[in-house]
């Protein structure tokens, strides 16, 4: 006799994280010279625009 609940089938799904290291770094130098930009115009203004008014 066949019992429905041993012949149970399990099924197995691995979730792999997939992260490229070189992506990573290379947003995060972008946005570093962004940041970097933005500060260097902002002392550029402060510095120089500013005392002439």
């Amino acid at each position: 006799m066949d019992d429905p609940m041993k012949s149970v089938d399990i099924e197995k799904k691995s979730v792999e994280k997939r992260m490229d290291s070189g992506m990573v770094a290379s947003t995060f130098i972008k946005y570093a010279a962004y940041v970097v930009i933005f500060f260097g115009f902002l002392y550029f203004l402060v510095r120089y625009i500013l005392p002439m008014f």
